[in-house]
């Protein structure tokens, strides 16, 4: 039985690297362009905007002088930042879909591949495995980064994004970078499943936003939370994810937080009532949400990435590059 040459081996990865060099050219800016604005964010951008605010925090007078371009500028800067470190998983998703594997399929070039001696197998592994690597080491660098960028504000801009909000919280940790890899493992596999173009980048689209959306919902109950008791002086607490909050009856029972249609029946119903209640999750748990997230978002990508095998042998059943071409041209047909 013969086999692919030793010398072809390496050169299937840096082949796919030229084939796709404007999306890595792409890719490479902008990693380049938005650790530029984390970078600055962190630095001069968050120590202006600090400034400002402490010019207006101590103003006492009716007029005063501070840096509302400052202000304004971290907060602009910030927020691009955020949603382009966000998108990052669809954007992957889509090229993905569209060109590392629906084009080819589309195309033919898959199944030419396939008879110069590489085997599908090898060819979804190389698509896979390269710009995963990319793809996780550029999504590393970019959410450090954007931690640092808002660490720099926290405490010193009053305007400065919590840590438990939806943006935010998925740009500073891990979740993008999994998302980022469920991104590449969705769009491969709708590329094999619809083999077009166009219909493989929705797909591989909507398959990481559903990703995405489980993710988020599921993200609260995956670590105990922290129930807080206040009185009714104090008034509802609980900074964080909030996950339930009401009142506490006179019994211990918890109540639903009363509508107030008119103040008669917010005091009908705080009559009844000594103190609120929150359950919630305070920063404390900010790592561990994260981890757990993590390993759901990427235990859901090592089943995309099984399907995208599974549909592969179903195409192309058991072709090796050792079979006759005549089969292989075969695959090439039906491709």
């Amino acid at each position: 039985m013969t086999t692919a040459p030793t010398a072809l081996r390496p050169r299937t990865a840096r082949w796919l690297l030229r084939l796709h060099r404007p999306a890595l050219y792409g890719f490479a800016g902008l990693i380049v362009v938005v650790a530029g604005v984390q970078i600055a964010l962190a630095g001069p951008f968050a120590d202006a905007a600090a400034t400002a605010w402490r010019q207006f925090d101590a103003c006492t007078s009716g007029i005063c002088s501070y840096d509302q371009a400052a202000v304004l500028r971290y907060k602009d800067y910030y927020d691009y930042a955020t949603y382009a470190v966000d998108a990052l998983p669809f954007l992957v998703a889509a090229w993905a879909g569209a060109a590392l594997t629906g084009r080819e399929l589309e195309s033919g070039t898959a199944g030419l591949n396939w008879v110069q001696g590489i085997s599908p197998a090898r060819w979804l592994t190389v698509r896979l495995a390269v710009p995963a690597v990319l793809a996780a080491l550029g999504g590393c660098l970019l959410f450090w980064l954007h931690h640092r960028a808002w660490a720099a504000g926290r405490g010193r801009i009053d305007s400065a994004k919590g840590w438990y909000d939806l943006a935010t919280f998925h740009a500073n940790g891990p979740t993008v970078v999994a998302l980022t890899l469920t991104g590449l493992a969705a769009g491969a596999l709708a590329g094999l499943l619809l083999r077009r173009t166009l219909p493989a980048l929705v797909l591989g689209v909507a398959i990481t936003g559903g990703v995405a959306a489980l993710a988020q919902r599921l993200m609260p109950h995956l670590w105990p939370t922290v129930t807080q008791v206040t009185s009714l002086e104090q008034g509802g607490t609980g900074s964080g994810i909030v996950i339930e909050q009401g009142l506490v009856a006179k019994s211990g029972a918890h109540l639903p937080l009363p509508h107030c249609y008119s103040e008669a029946t917010c005091d009908a119903a705080l009559a009844k009532a000594s103190g609120y209640y929150s359950v919630y999750h305070p920063y404390a748990h900010y790592w561990p949400l994260q981890l757990t997230t993590t390993a759901l978002i990427l235990t859901v990508t090592g089943l995309l990435t099984l399907a995208c095998y599974l549909v592969l042998r179903h195409r192309t059943g058991a072709l090796r590059p050792a079979e006759p071409a005549a089969e292989a041209k075969g695959v090439l047909v039906n491709a």
